[in-house]
């Protein structure tokens, strides 16, 4: 199985979001907290976007935020925004996969991985991610920012 760059850069991006739900955040300020290529993060946040996983607002306020709440965006809704199908072969999805005769059980075999890899993905959350003493009851990020450093997210507010 093949974890993307994409799927990897975006929960990385949403969990910096979720950090601090109430304020925006730039894509600099992600890229650069995150060590991530800013032009690649961009692309991969309009997706999000699109995807309704985050918001945006332009301006001097502006900035992103989650489209739901952390303990509502699975590490699965993150994925299929980002790549589409969770697994392929050559690029196929797995659904209609047929091999004859000694093979045939092979595709079973490929759809059972995905079915698997889909439930766990599917039961962690972005808040299940975050640190436990950052979150409070409905694994929302409260608003104190005592995981970082002063400073460290000095972009948070800026154009999107």
């Amino acid at each position: 199985m093949h974890i993307s760059a994409k799927a990897d850069y975006a929960t990385r991006a949403l969990l910096e979001l979720a950090c601090e739900p109430a304020r925006p955040l730039t894509c600099e300020a992600i890229a650069s907290s995150q060590q991530i290529p800013f032009r690649f993060l961009k692309s991969v946040v309009g997706e999000l976007r699109r995807a309704g996983l985050v918001r945006s607002q332009r301006g001097c306020e502006g900035g992103y935020w989650l489209g739901r709440p952390a303990a509502e965006i699975t590490l699965l809704d993150v994925a299929r925004a980002v790549d589409g199908e969770l697994i392929t072969l050559r690029s196929e999805p797995l659904a209609g996969l047929d091999y004859p005769g000694p093979a045939s059980g092979l595709p079973g075999v490929w759809r059972r991985i995905e079915d698997e890899a889909a439930a766990i993905l599917g039961g962690t959350t972005l808040a299940t991610l975050l640190p436990a003493t950052a979150t409070d009851v409905d694994g929302d990020r409260d608003t104190a920012d005592h995981d970082h450093a002063p400073g460290e997210h000095l972009s948070r507010q800026g154009a999107a």
